[in-house]
């Protein structure tokens, strides 16, 4: 079973940014469509944005135009970027490949905790 390190996560204040990273020494992201989850305080595991084979990104709804999604084949590592953050992103973020969301939350990384206050 694949490992992926998730780091970057902090404490913020609303409308600040962070960047998350997925990493992995051997996993070749640009092999697999690889997304990022989160699962904030009291609800279920979701899906924020996917990065496709291809190169194509998805972005959810509730996200869109905040947060961006990339990766750096050379690093082996894929990134979040997210801007204009809200009280309603705090979660754990959690890195995974293309699956049904209630299966990607803990299955391949620990996460990386992300909390939005003033």
């Amino acid at each position: 079973q694949v490992q992926l390190v998730e780091s970057g996560g902090g404490l913020v204040q609303p409308g600040g940014s962070l960047r998350l990273s997925c990493a992995h020494s051997t996993f070749t992201f640009s092999d697999y469509s690889v997304g990022w989850y989160r699962r904030g305080p009291g609800k279920d595991c979701e899906l924020v944005a996917m990065l496709t084979k291809g190169g194509s990104s998805n972005i959810s709804n509730s996200v869109k135009g905040r947060f961006t999604i990339s990766r750096d084949s050379a690093k082996n590592t894929m990134y979040l970027q997210m801007n204009s953050l809200k009280p309603e992103d705090t979660a754990t973020y959690f890195c995974n490949v293309n699956r049904p969301a209630r299966f990607a939350c803990g299955s391949w990384g620990q996460g990386t905790q992300v909390t939005v206050s003033s």
